[in-house]
C-alpha cells in the first residue's frame, strides 16, 4: 500500500532518486512498468517525464486477493486512481484483462489484451509419436500450482488396469514454504507403493527441462484458481508435448488458440485421472495435439510477432 501510495508513501525519497535519474540520464520515450502493483510511481513519473506509460497485467489478484479486506479494498482503490496516469494497460490474455475491468473501474478502451510469446526455435521438438505414456508436471511444486492433486490423480490413475507403466514426473522446484505440501504428497505416493514411478526432477532449466519433455506425453499443471497466462503452457507445446488443463482461467483460451491440448472440469483428481486415462488409451490422438499445439505456438505465440504488436500499441499512445 506505501508503494502503491508513491509520493505519499514512505518510499517518496526512493521514488523522487530514480524519476530523477530517469529524468538527467535516460530521457525515455516511453515506459513500460511490469505490473500493476508498481503504478504508483506513475504519477511522478508523468509528472516529471510526461511520456506515455504502459503498464502490463498479470496475475496482480493472487497478491492482492489473500489479504484481509481492509488491505484489499485499499490496494485496488489505490490501483484505479492511479490508472489516471496509465496511457495503456496490457493484460496478458482475453480473460485476465476482463478481470481487471471488474476488479477497477477503469476505461475499457486504455485496455488491450496481448499474450505473452516465446521463441519456437528454442525448443526441441518431441517425438512425433510417444513411445514413453508418462504424465509431467512442470512449474512450482505448490498447493496453489495443485501439484498434490496430479499426485492423488496419478494415484487414482494407477487403480486403473492397463497404466502399469506410467510414470509421473514432476519438476518446477521448491521454495521454504512447500515443505509441509511435499512432505504430503511424498506420504501419499508412499502409501501407495509409487516410489519407484514417481520421478522428481531436479534440474528445470535447459538441458533439464529438455530431457522432461522427452519423457513425458503431455503436462498437466492444475492451478487451483487459474492464471492470467501460464508460460509453461506455450513451452510445453513449443516442445510439440500437449498441455490438459483444469477449465480455469486462462487456460482454455490458450489452449483453444493453440489446439495444443485439452481442458477439463471440475479440477478434481478423479476428473483428471479420468481424462488422463482416455487420453493415455488414444496415442495417436496425443502425437495430433502435440503437431497442433507446435504450429498453435509458432502461429499465434510468436514472441517475435507479440512484439509488432506491442509496438503498435505503443505508436497508439501521444505524448
Amino acid at each position: 500500500i506505501s508503494m502503491l501510495k508513491g509520493v505519499d508513501g514512505k518510499q517518496h525519497e526512493e521514488l523522487d532518486r530514480m524519476v530523477n535519474w530517469i529524468a538527467e540520464h535516460y530521457k525515455p520515450d516511453i515506459i513500460h512498468l511490469s505490473n500493476a502493483l508498481l503504478n504508483g510511481i506513475a504519477p511522478q513519473l508523468k509528472k516529471v517525464l510526461n511520456v506515455p506509460i504502459v503498464c502490463s497485467l498479470q496475475d496482480e489478484d493472487v497478491w492482492i486477493d489473500p489479504m484481509e479486506n481492509n488491505f484489499q479494498k485499499q490496494s485496488w482503490d489505490l490501483m484505479e486512481a492511479n490508472s489516471e496516469y496509465i496511457d495503456a494497460y496490457i493484460g496478458v490474455s482475453e480473460y485476465y484483462s476482463k478481470l481487471i475491468l471488474q476488479k477497477m473501474n477503469i476505461p475499457a478502451e486504455k485496455v488491450h489484451s496481448l499474450h505473452i510469446g516465446v521463441d519456437p526455435a528454442d525448443y526441441e521438438q518431441h517425438i512425433d509419436s510417444p513411445s514413453t505414456m508418462n504424465i509431467g508436471y512442470i512449474s512450482r511444486m505448490c498447493h496453489e500450482n495443485g501439484v498434490d492433486i496430479v499426485v492423488d490423480a496419478f494415484v487414482e490413475l494407477k487403480k486403473k488396469a492397463g497404466f502399469e507403466e506410467v510414470k509421473l514426473y514432476l519438476t518446477g522446484g521448491s521454495t521454504g514454504d512447500d515443505k509441509e505440501i511435499l512432505k504430503q504428497i511424498s506420504k501419499t505416493i508412499q502409501e501407495a507403493g509409487l516410489t519407484h514411478q514417481v520421478i522428481f526432477e531436479q534440474d528445470f532449466e535447459k538441458e533439464g527441462r529438455t530431457r522432461f519433455f522427452n519423457e513425458v506425453a503431455f503436462i498437466t499443471v492444475p492451478v487451483r484458481h487459474g492464471e492470467a497466462f501460464g508460460l509453461y503452457l506455450l513451452e510445453s507445446m513449443a516442445s510439440g508435448v500437449p498441455a490438459i488443463q483444469p477449465e480455469l482461467g486462462a487456460f482454455p483460451e490458450i489452449i483453444k488458440l493453440s489446439g495444443g491440448g485439452e481442458t477439463y472440469s471440475p479440477n478434481t483428481p478423479e476428473k483428471l485421472a479420468e481424462t488422463w486415462a482416455d487420453l493415455l488409451n488414444q496415442p495417436e490422438k496425443i502425437a495430433a495435439l502435440g503437431k497442433a499445439g507446435k504450429a498453435g505456438v509458432e502461429a499465434h505465440f510468436n514472441i517475435f510477432d507479440q512484439a509488432e504488436h506491442l509496438i503498435e500499441i505503443y505508436k497508439t499512445l501521444k505524448t
